[in-house]
């Protein structure tokens, strides 16, 4: 496993962009399999940085982010960030369910990093590359650390989750908010469960998640919702879409954010393998939407976009913006004119 190679600015969406390796020589403190997490191998290591700065030719909407983990649990078979294993020479298919890179050091790092003079004290994004409250939370507890700090720096931040387990740190939630701008999202692409078991087996169900955007309201936090991966011929048909957008408002969201699949190298592999498997008559007409790349055709992605929001505003949801899936103000910039209008809709990155 080449934990050498990480930083080297070839990692993906969260490279720093510098030539130092985030874990030297000996960083990997140990690797085992844990009873309560059959089929699950956890590597533990020391991260040599936590806030990543994200390379300024991306698409997303913010600059800097933080990622505790590499590898996710909840296994969902088109995430984008599948790709980010190979780096580690880990299978980027079953590899990235089951190996998990736990950095146990990020918490102290992080109070470490926000404390340097050098740290401008910028917007930080996390559940970017993978979700900070899969499974593994519940066994490494590194949020709360992470989310201490943040609120003794009064740093602003944002949160993006299929998990129920942000729940646990809602104290941490609720007084970061008094001292800086904070935002929390919830990913819920639809209400299907015989697709939601297919294609994220390892997340929880979609109505489990509802329930956490109805109880962070209940407690003060206004959450939005990214109804994204939109699936082709999977979820997108009128019926499927009003009805995930109808029980997003009944759970009190604050705005929904429509984003439809993408397949970068690495998931769309591992996607197009699942399809054949399961929806074969699927493969031709994929070929044919994702014959330009890894993103659905602008028309297509503009359909979805229009038709989500016009079932929004019918439902009373306040409109959504760009960064409305990560529920906060989006990062500060320098004095000067305000960007024009984008031309299109927003492609970003999702979980």
């Amino acid at each position: 496993m080449r934990w050498e190679r990480l930083g080297d600015g070839s990692d993906g969406p969260d490279a720093g962009g510098t030539t130092a390796a985030l874990f030297g020589a000996g960083a990997v403190t140990r690797t085992f399999d844990a009873p309560e997490f059959r089929g699950i191998t956890f590597h533990e290591v020391r991260a040599r940085s936590i806030i990543n700065r994200v390379p300024g030719a991306s698409r997303l909407p913010f600059e800097w982010t933080v990622n505790p983990y590499r590898g996710c649990s909840h296994a969902c078979v088109y995430c984008f960030a599948r790709r980010s294993h190979a780096y580690l020479d880990l299978d980027t298919g079953i590899g990235f369910d089951t190996q998990i890179v736990v950095k146990t050091n990020a918490g102290r790092l992080l109070r470490r990093e926000l404390s340097s003079p050098r740290w401008p004290g910028r917007h930080i994004a996390m559940g970017t590359n993978v979700d900070c409250y899969q499974r593994a939370e519940g066994r490494y507890r590194l949020m709360p650390e992470i989310l201490a700090a943040l609120r003794d720096h009064a740093n602003p931040f944002s949160l993006l989750t299929k998990g129920t387990l942000i729940l646990r740190d809602l104290d941490l939630l609720r007084s970061a908010c008094a001292v800086a701008e904070v935002g929390v999202s919830v990913s819920v692409a639809f209400l299907d469960e015989e697709l939601w078991r297919a294609v994220e087996p390892g997340a929880p169900a979609p109505r489990r998640r509802l329930e956490v955007v109805r109880a962070l309201g209940e407690h003060g936090i206004g959450c939005g919702v990214l109804m994204a991966p939109v699936i082709p011929f999977l979820s997108d048909s009128p019926a499927q879409l009003r009805a995930t957008v109808r029980a997003i408002a009944a759970a009190g969201a604050t705005s929904v954010t429509p984003l439809a699949l993408h397949l970068r190298p690495g998931a769309r592999e591992w996607f197009t393998a699942w399809l054949a498997r399961n929806h074969p008559g699927l493969v031709r007409p994929y070929e044919a939407l994702y014959s330009e790349g890894a993103y659905a055709p602008r028309w297509y992605q503009r359909q979805i976009t229009r038709q989500v929001h016009e079932l929004a505003e019918e439902y009373g949801i306040g409109p959504s913006r760009p960064d409305a899936h990560r529920g906060a103000a989006p990062p500060r910039r320098a004095p000067g004119p305000e960007p024009g209008p984008e031309p299109g809709p927003t492609q970003l990155t999702l979980l």
